[in-house]
């Protein structure tokens, strides 16, 4: 000002008349500027706690409140802030300013926030927490001011009240209750007690709705308390009626935080419904009641002894399974040795001391069985017998009822057979022997005839399954670890608790990982699959022992012994388990297929070696098995992104598995010997007409008729519900179509195993009971659903529950222990179940 008043004076010396007037305008729009600074009334009032204030304010005049109460250090309360405005549909807003000692809090009346398409919503209530400076002193005055103004020339009332919040400091399991709207959110500050290093902040609600959100921040200014801030620091979740957060003391220097609760302006994050769409641009909506009442509970986690207990129990409860079964191959050991000394004292005696001994050791399955007292029709199942039916039934009755299947409906096709053959329409060619097509199209099989191919074709066959699963599980293991540690890191960084669908009323973290628990209860799966290896092991190395000494049971008896497939089991189980623990690391949508891709595997691998059992020589070669394998896998990763709601895929999935499941039934039925080319439909209809219209016969191949009959109306009726109902969730989905039709295979086998006259060593049926039973608790604890990915993550959290065991493993884990060990009884099951044909030549045993 004093420099336009001597540019004033100086203008009568200088010539220049513009200058001079030029300098005149300049001072006189000086003036009117501080007379219109003048006009704006500026009013500072000492205000008071607890008081309301209706006021106007305009743009001629600005309001100053000044409030002043004392901090301490031991003890620490809470400033709330309300601001109502009175006047309706105001051409300006309010603008409120907070001017505290370190921090300055600003918003507008309406407050304007903003939701999913920049969809906004107004609101002319808003309530806001004053954050809280640390002081070093231990009690001091501080002084903060509310500054009101508006650019409105017309004038806008408000109602203004700051109040003391007595229950700012949460307690220790103390249940505290609030109501919160998108406008007035709540925070609250918590300190750690001495001792206490974890504590689960928990928040829950009666109603579903309104969505909103729970963070734990540092204490800071500002608080980052509304919808469109929340996000930015700390660590946050979505929540519909739980929420539940754990925080360790580590992460927060200043041993306290604050409890941030925010009601959202919409609902679709929580699975609500999506309203107001579409809108017309800078459309305000009325967002209405959008109150919400929650309780808030800090409570102390676990310590460090629970986690102590956590790992001795799930390392003891899988490291007595390798006790028990040390005990089990020591007293079967010394039965083996017990019976072999019996042998040998056996072969020192006299003819007639060893008959009642042999006797007596036939009885118990360790000679070799008579050409006629096991399930067969001759010897090699190609020619007829041409002994009595009698002194077969005989010589049966012997054999501890080696021969209760039917056999009278054997021996009277025989006889009729004999009746109607004459002797010249025999065929004496050696086709019948060696030509595989002839002896594949029997009526009747025996394992000898599906077992000539040479021993060490097939055990290199067999053992390419253990070698390709390996590098199978090289290559997928290696990217789903570096995968699920990003997802991590990502989490710990962003704070984002939505990106993983934890338990997180039982998620104890541990370093850097959120739910350790979870990752340790897979634990089972690598054990047990590592200790079936090693039995595995032993019985190959046990086997070739007695290969190498040219034993002739070994050679020549029981089902081939190939092992490759069960190492491929074994190996499956192992890697179920770490990527089991993978998937839990993060679980959330784009990962599941981490936890179920062994899974196939596993059920996959076990039906071939049912089918191989008795079908050596025609099994599935590792190529074409682990390629169906991967399309499974392939459609299960089509089904999780494309399923859900999607007809057209639908009907195609549903079609593929029609058709596929009548390819695999043809495949089993023809023993392979089939063609799928261009004269399949001429062959079809061929035997259609030969065989039901012509001749009126029933099938040749009756008992596998049956299983396929049966495995097609499982299989279609699965696919028709799939179309019908169409589950969200695919993998599972496609999961239980594995299981159904493994478990229709077993117990067709096991069925057709007794029928035969065969029998199950004891320790094979004290593996299928334990296992019946086991499977049984396991899918009750797999189907409580504590979490879901389906859903939206606080639809998720509402099925939460709290650890049941040891306070550290929730249902989860439990399903995880449970099922770990049902799959190893279940590899036992397969591994023992045809012991009693150790010592039954292959051309005495039935091929089903």
């Amino acid at each position: 000002m004093w420099r336009s008043w001597r540019s004033l004076l100086s203008c009568g010396a200088d010539p220049g008349l513009f200058t001079c007037f030029g300098v005149l305008l300049l001072l006189m729009h000086l003036l009117c500027g501080e007379a219109n600074t003048n006009t704006s009334e500026v009013v500072q009032k000492d205000a008071q706690f607890d008081v309301t204030y209706i006021d106007a304010v305009t743009s001629q005049n600005q309001t100053i409140y000044a409030f002043n109460h004392t901090v301490s250090r031991n003890k620490t309360e809470g400033v709330r802030l309300s601001v109502e405005l009175l006047s309706e549909k105001p051409t300006s807003p309010v603008l409120i300013v907070v001017r505290q000692k370190q921090a300055v809090l600003s918003f507008q009346v309406p407050l304007i926030l903003r939701g999913l398409y920049q969809r906004k919503y107004q609101y002319t209530q808003v309530g806001r927490t004053l954050c809280q400076p640390p002081t070093l002193a231990l009690s001091e005055m501080q002084f903060f001011y509310v500054d009101v103004s508006t650019l409105s020339n017309s004038g806008i009332h408000y109602q203004l009240r700051v109040s003391r919040v007595d229950s700012f400091t949460l307690r220790t399991d103390k249940k505290f209750t609030f109501n919160a709207t998108p406008s007035q959110p709540q925070f609250f500050k918590y300190v750690f007690p001495d001792g206490v290093e974890t504590v689960v902040v928990k928040v829950n609600s009666q109603k579903n709705f309104p969505c909103s959100v729970m963070s734990i921040q540092d204490i800071q200014c500002p608080v980052y308390d509304l919808d469109n801030n929340v996000a930015f620091i700390g660590m946050y979740q979505t929540m519909t009626k739980k929420g539940a957060i754990t925080v360790q003391r580590k992460d927060f220097p200043s041993n306290s935080f604050y409890v941030v609760v925010v009601v959202k302006t919409e609902d679709e994050a929580c699975g609500g419904p999506l309203r107001f769409y579409p809108l017309l641009p800078d459309e305000l909506l009325d967002a209405g009641n959008r109150s919400k009442t929650l309780d808030v509970v800090v409570s102390p986690a676990i310590n460090s002894n629970v986690y102590v207990m956590g790992m001795l129990f799930c390392f003891g409860i899988f490291l007595s399974f390798y006790i028990l079964t040390f005990l089990v191959a020591c007293v079967e050991n010394k039965r083996m040795h017990r019976k072999r000394l019996g042998l040998l004292k056996a072969a020192d005696m006299s003819p007639a001391e060893t008959a009642p001994l042999l006797g007596h050791l036939a009885g118990k399955g360790l000679s070799p069985a008579s050409p006629y007292e096991y399930g067969s029709f001759a010897d090699n199942g190609s020619t007829v017998s041409s002994e009595p039916i009698t002194d077969s039934l005989a010589s049966a009755e012997t054999n501890d009822g080696y021969m209760e299947r039917s056999l009278d409906t054997v021996a009277r096709c025989r006889q009729e057979s004999l009746s109607s053959v004459e002797e010249d329409d025999y065929d004496t060619l050696a086709d019948i022997d060696s030509d595989k097509n002839i002896v594949r199209t029997k009526k009747y099989l025996c394992v000898s005839d599906l077992a000539r191919k040479d021993k060490r074709v097939l055990n290199k066959k067999y053992q390419i399954y253990f070698w390709n699963i390996a590098t199978i599980a090289v290559f997928y293991a290696l990217p789903v670890i570096q995968l699920v540690i990003t997802y991590q890191t990502v989490v710990n960084v962003t704070g984002n608790q939505d990106i993983c669908y934890y338990n997180f009323l039982c998620a104890h973290p541990l370093g850097a990982l959120s739910s350790f628990n979870n990752i340790l209860s897979n634990l089972g799966y690598v054990l047990l699959g590592l200790l079936f290896l090693l039995i595995v092991l032993q019985r190959d190395i046990l086997h070739n022992r007695a290969l190498m000494r040219n034993d002739t049971t070994a050679l020549e008896c029981g089902i081939p012994k190939h092992f490759g497939l069960f190492y491929a089991m074994g190996t499956a189980l192992m890697m179920e388990g770490l990527l089991s623990a993978c998937y839990h690391v993060c679980p959330n949508y784009t990962n599941f297929q981490f936890d179920t891709s062994f899974m196939y595997m596993i059920a996959g691998l076990c039906m071939l070696k049912l089918y191989q059992k008795r079908h050596p020589d025609i099994n599935a070669s590792a190529y074409s098995a682990y390629a169906c394998l991967a399309a499974v896998i392939f459609f299960s990763v089509l089904g999780v992104v494309f399923g859900k709601g999607n007809t057209v895929f639908w009907i195609v999935f549903s079609v593929i598995h029609i058709v596929a499941t009548m390819l695999l039934s043809t495949q089993l039925y023809y023993v392979g010997r089939w063609r799928l080319d261009s004269g399949i439909l001429r062959r079809m209809l061929y035997v259609i007409y030969t065989d039901c219209i012509r001749q009126c016969s029933g099938p040749m191949y009756i008992d596998r008729m049956v299983l396929l009959v049966m495995g097609n109306i499982v299989n279609w009726s699965l696919a028709a519900y799939g179309l019908i109902k169409r589950p969200n969730d695919f993998a599972s989905y496609l999961l239980a179509i594995a299981i159904c039709n493994l478990l229709l295979y077993f117990a067709f086998y096991i069925i057709m195993k007794l029928r035969s006259g065969e029998r199950v060593h004891f320790l094979a049926v004290v593996c299928i009971l334990f296992t019946a039973v086991v499977w049984g608790f396991a899918l009750f604890f797999f189907f409580q659903g504590l979490s879901t990915w389906q859903k939206t993550p606080a639809e998720s959290r509402e099925h939460n529950r709290d650890c049941i065991l040891l306070s550290f493993f929730d249902d989860h884990d439990i399903w995880h222990f449970l099922s770990s060990i049902a799959m190893f009884g279940s590899f036992l099951v397969l591994l023992t179940m045809d012991d009693d044909l150790d010592t039954i030549q292959r051309d005495k045993i039935y091929v089903f």
